[in-house]
């Protein structure tokens, strides 16, 4: 009996799944959650003007208990689709992030705190990249090029300080504004990488000493190129990267459907079969029928023509026997005597 119940409450979560499947896969599903994010996002721009926000309290707060409940809806649909698999919903990053920032606005602390619940309103902006193909490439790419960008971090750090050390040692005198300390000598450093105030920087320094031309020509060349470059082509690398992961995913969901229409087909190609097979051997027992019965016609005919045929012997034999009863009723012929002739 529990193994039963068992394969039955397996069976019905089975079909709830493919159900919340066929409604969250829909277009229009899509469609409609990604217009309640920007009508999300509308509302809180309306809310940042104080008159409007003042006069609209009531309705804007009705309009935002609409959208979480909304939201709600949709998470329970998502995790409703991998009601057969559950652990499968946690697999997908997107849901887990869905999840959190639905699920936050629940608590009571969260609820309480105004400024963090925007933060958290705020946040559902962030799932429009899920129903964007280009911005969600883009977002995988800078998530993909942190570890690079780690590293261009470190090198841009050792750079700036060495070159912070360099310049405090020889303007530290003379420009105390800009070079008095390694604080504000990493300050005007990190302002020159951008080539702000270039100019101004180095008609200083050449008041001070005319081989401060090279200090910050090297400088301008090694941070506003060479690592530019680099960290240009470390975000270029993971956005290659992403592309071809987004391209891999879309092909493994295209395989999936392209089994699932595979399995579906074959279904519907055993049904067609077995129909046939069932109309065949209707066809043939109605054939079977059709000789037994006619058979069975041609016997009862051909009885039928016997006995009537038997009686037509019998009258035959009938009618003859009279003929010869009444043949031999019949008296026995007269003899005739001879003539007398003329010689007599």
């Amino acid at each position: 009996m529990s193994d039963q119940s068992a394969v039955v409450g397996r069976s019905h979560r089975v079909r709830v799944a493919e159900r919340c499947r066929e409604i969250t896969e829909a277009r229009w599903f899509a469609t409609a959650v990604f217009l309640l994010i920007l009508g999300n996002a509308a509302v809180l721009g309306v809310e940042t003007y104080a008159g409007v926000s003042a006069r609209w309290h009531t309705e804007l707060q009705t309009v935002e208990h609409l959208f979480l409940a909304a939201f709600t809806a949709e998470m329970v649909l998502r995790a409703g689709a991998h009601a057969s698999r559950p652990l499968d919903f946690f697999r997908d990053p997107w849901n887990v992030f869905d999840l959190v920032v639905v699920l936050a606005a629940f608590v009571p602390a969260a609820r309480e705190n105004s400024t963090v619940l925007r933060l958290l309103r705020l946040a559902r902006v962030l799932r429009a990249a899920r129903f964007l193909p280009q911005l969600r490439i883009v977002l995988v790419a800078v998530g993909r090029s942190l570890p690079g960008t780690v590293s261009f971090l470190l090198v841009g750090a050792l750079l700036l300080y060495v070159y912070a050390m360099v310049g405090w040692v020889f303007f530290a005198g003379h420009d105390p504004e800009h070079f008095g300390s390694i604080g504000r000598a990493v300050l005007t450093l990190f302002l020159l990488m951008t080539l702000d105030g270039l100019g101004d920087a180095v008609h200083a320094g050449l008041e001070i000493s005319r081989w401060s031309f090279l200090y910050y020509v090297s400088y301008v060349l090694i941070a506003s190129f060479v690592l530019v470059n680099v960290l240009i082509g470390v975000v270029i690398n993971s956005l290659e990267e992403a592309r071809e992961i987004e391209k891999a995913e879309m092909e493994a969901v295209g395989q999936k459907d392209a089994e699932k229409a595979a399995v579906e087909t074959r279904a519907v190609v055993k049904g067609v079969a077995a129909t046939k097979a069932v109309d065949t051997v209707a066809v043939g027992t109605d054939v079977v029928d059709t000789a037994a019965r006619g058979s069975v016609d041609r016997t009862v005919v051909g009885t039928v023509d016997d006995a009537g045929l038997r009686e037509r012997i019998a009258a035959a034999r009938r009618a003859l026997d009279d003929v010869e009863s009444a043949l031999s009723a019949l008296p026995p012929p007269r003899a005739h005597a001879p003539a007398d002739g003329p010689w007599e």
